[in-house]
């Protein structure tokens, strides 16, 4: 089952401030291609390799944080600043998306900027726990989030037959980020220090965020609409949202357990600190064509088809390999970077390929925006509370990491079965279909 792309009834280009619709479409406007199609994937990959690419980097802070500024506070409570940013990076979508069909992405990626970078400067001179609850757990995500949605929700407007493609490209963005800020900030910390690493790390960003609002726009006209509670409910109504929400949210609800915690087990398994600590970054790279694989082939096989195969990729991953390797061997640092290569690898999907989902099964282009933030904001739960019920789940175990595993390991499993639902509600049971 497809769903009309009905970018092409519109027969209007927009950029980020303009209300003009035109009857002639430039050459440089298609569908699928064109100059300005593939400038949007730039400037959206910036947007991505700042908000999603940064929020990749937490592990490196629940390491950091536990052993200086909040060694009195446990690693539950921690993690739930860390956990804040991913919640507000996607929990502000429900707001946002209605803002970006009414007016487009312009306003959003300029206060966006600000806020983010704003909340990172807080953050290097923070010292108690309310400060860094309130400038890295809400106000950075808070303008992540503000950039975040309007890339994705931009480029669906000018891909269709490409679309998966477009949006792996877009994520890899936040592989690559998700490689350079925790490669940096190992560096960095020990001797710089926190407030300057975190400086370094913000003026990166403003100068990507800059490019970012120069290239990325609507290719459809915003249209003024009136909020009604419909637009917000009325997803719920179509089976296959609501299956592809419960996917997304069990498999949100694993994704960041690793991330926040590998490099601590890692550690006190007795790997190696400086090897421990690249653990995220080889995770992250390896998320790299982890992004844009699935993307290429899910155009090509089916999306579903591809999501469904990487999240039994994933669930394999955790359950056969972390959980086990890391009970029977676990100073073994061989099954530390197989496992992060490999997870990285498959768990790489879910930013590029759900949104891709989302416009697969959407009828209306034009209400991508809002239909995108009733999503991210069921995501935002699973994200917010995974990892603390991870932690509270380890401190129960006496610092044992095996029952977060499985809890990770179980979501992703849940993950695959609604994914799998949902294709066969589509489709049928035949699976030499393309869904």
């Amino acid at each position: 089952m497809t769903t009309t792309f009905v970018t092409e009834s519109k027969g209007a280009v927009a950029d980020s401030g303009s209300d003009r619709s035109d009857t002639q479409e430039d050459p440089a406007d298609q569908v699928d291609g064109g100059i300005r199609a593939w400038t949007v994937v730039i400037g959206a990959w910036c947007c991505l390799f700042c908000a999603f690419g940064w929020v990749n980097a937490i592990g490196i802070f629940q390491e950091y944080y536990q052993n200086n500024q909040l060694h009195f506070y446990s690693s539950s409570s921690i993690s739930w600043i860390l956990s804040l940013e991913p919640f507000v990076l996607f929990a502000a979508g429900l707001v946002i998306g209605r803002v970006f069909d009414n007016y487009g992405p312009k306003w959003l990626l300029l206060i966006g900027t600000f806020l983010h970078v704003f909340g990172l400067m807080m953050t290097s001179i923070s010292t108690e726990y309310y400060q860094f609850f309130l400038a890295q757990g809400i106000c950075s995500p808070l303008g992540a989030s503000f950039v975040f949605s309007p890339a994705l929700s931009c480029t669906a407007t000018w891909f269709e037959k490409r679309r998966a493609l477009a949006f792996g490209i877009v994520s890899s963005g936040s592989s690559l980020g998700g490689v350079v800020f925790p490669t940096m900030l190992s560096r960095l910390l020990p001797t710089i220090g926190f407030g300057w690493s975190l400086r370094i790390s913000g003026f990166i960003i403003l100068a990507l965020l800059v490019i970012a609002n120069l290239t990325v726009r609507s290719r459809i006209v915003p249209v003024p609409r009136p909020v009604k509670l419909s637009d917000y409910t009325s997803p719920f109504t179509e089976v296959p949202f609501v299956l592809l929400v419960l996917a997304s949210c069990c498999g949100f609800f694993a994704m960041f357990v690793p991330i926040n915690y590998v490099i601590l087990e890692a550690q006190e398994d007795g790997i190696n600190r400086d090897l421990a600590g690249y653990l995220l970054t080889i995770l992250n790279a390896a998320s790299l064509p982890g992004r844009i694989l699935p993307g290429y082939f899910g155009d090509k096989l089916g999306r579903f088809n591809i999501m469904i195969a990487m999240c039994s990729l994933s669930a394999v991953v955790i359950l056969a390999l972390w959980l086990p390797g890391t009970l029977l061997a676990p100073g073994n640092a061989a099954i530390y970077i197989v496992f992060s290569m490999l997870y990285g690898f498959a768990s790489g999907a879910f930013v590029g390929m759900v949104p891709a989902l989302l416009g697969q099964i959407s009828p209306d282009v034009t209400k991508i925006g809002v239909r995108q933030g009733v999503l991210f904001t069921c995501i935002s739960i699973a994200s917010l509370t995974g990892s603390p019920i991870a932690g509270a789940i380890l401190s129960q175990q006496n610092e044992t990491y095996w029952g977060l595993q499985v809890w990770a390991g179980a979501m992703m499993v849940a993950s695959v079965f609604f994914f799998t639902a949902a294709r066969v509600f589509l489709a049928g049971l035949s699976i030499a279909k393309k869904v």
